[in-house]
């Protein structure tokens, strides 16, 4: 590290700033407090915008999550990296979530974010599983060291004056969340969201919300909720249980981007919106492949979006063969042929 040239906010080492508590600006991110997971593959500014497009005018302030970006990518000014990093207007506000594993890289990216002047939230990634990620000490990683998590949180709420967050699972093996919470709590964390399974887990077996509810009793800070909520009753449930702050849809999300307003119009106002039909699925399904090629291109386009039309096609008469379709198709006019022949069914 003596060779790496950081941020000024990190080199000066400045000291942890007491803000008011509850901050203001956090107050109003919690009025709308039903929240998109940051997931890598899918949270990007196309699915980002396609799901604020679909939201009532009255919650066009939802806070969007990315996915997540790697600190040390932004310190050495990767380009694909940098380019996770930029957001349009019609998405925004937005939380930019970074991952790493040593406290001054994750305090200088936080700072280079900052000073893009787009992300409303600074997020750190303390929960992804995925093996590489892991291997490196990152992500999910970091529950097994709660010392180093509270020093990449310290050193980020130096650097930036941005509300910061933090997303955790339960733990790596064994169970540690209320300690990890804690921790960020005491370095200035703003808000936790909390997954309610281990890194061995995964995503297997149910999220244990009961985990959760001990995280919401232990800090004065707001505690998101995120694990198997998928529909109105799951919403109750987990909240019921947890008395979280909020609750974060990720998965159940996936080829179902009209969740996240479905769901936050029934907690606001207990109106239970009707599923969308075929028809309104078919057109949806356009706009996400046109948004998706309008930003990044038709041959990455058509490819990402194989996955995501393999979500919404879910439960559908010929699922399987239209999914075969999909991965087969290799142009746009391809892909849309297909999406128009699910009319039909």
């Amino acid at each position: 590290m003596s060779n790496v040239t950081l941020h000024p906010a990190v080199a000066s080492k400045s000291p942890i700033v007491r803000r008011q508590f509850p901050r203001s600006d956090v107050v109003e991110i919690f009025q709308k407090p039903i929240f998109l997971a940051p997931m890598a593959g899918v949270t990007d500014t196309a699915f980002r915008v396609l799901v604020r497009e679909l939201l009532d005018d009255d919650f066009k302030g939802l806070l969007m999550f990315s996915e997540m970006v790697s600190a040390a990518g932004v310190h050495y000014r990767n380009e694909k990296t940098l380019a996770m990093l930029r957001t349009v207007k019609e998405e925004r506000p937005t939380a930019i979530q970074i991952f790493g594993s040593e406290p001054a890289i994750c305090a200088e990216a936080a700072a280079y974010v900052e000073e893009l002047g787009s992300a409303t939230v600074i997020d750190f990634n303390c929960g992804c599983p995925a093996p590489k990620i892991f291997k490196n000490g990152e992500g999910s990683a970091l529950m097994k060291n709660p010392a180093l998590l509270e020093k990449i949180l310290s050193a980020i709420r130096r650097a930036v004056s941005l509300p910061i967050s933090v997303k955790i699972r339960l733990g790596c093996n064994e169970i540690n969340a209320v300690e990890v919470a804690k921790r960020a709590e005491a370095v200035g964390v703003d808000f936790i969201a909390v997954h309610g399974r281990t890194r061995e887990q995964f995503y297997s077996g149910a999220a244990n919300w009961e985990e959760i509810a001990r995280v919401k009793t232990a800090v004065k800070v707001p505690v998101i909720a995120n694990g198997d909520v998928r529909d109105f009753d799951s919403l109750d449930r987990i909240l019921a249980t947890t008395k979280a702050d909020g609750v974060m849809i990720g998965r159940a999300a996936q080829g179902n981007p009209w969740l996240i307003n479905r769901l936050l119009k029934y907690f606001l106002t207990g109106e239970r919106l009707e599923p969308p039909t075929i028809a309104e699925r078919v057109a949806v399904m356009r706009r996400h492949l046109q948004k998706i090629i309008f930003y990044k291109g038709e041959r990455v386009g058509v490819c990402e979006m194989r996955a995501h039309a393999a979500c919404y096609t879910k439960g559908l008469t010929g699922g399987a063969e239209l999914r075969n379709q999909f991965n087969r198709a290799e142009t746009v006019d391809e892909f849309l042929k297909i999406i128009e022949g699910i009319n039909g069914r």
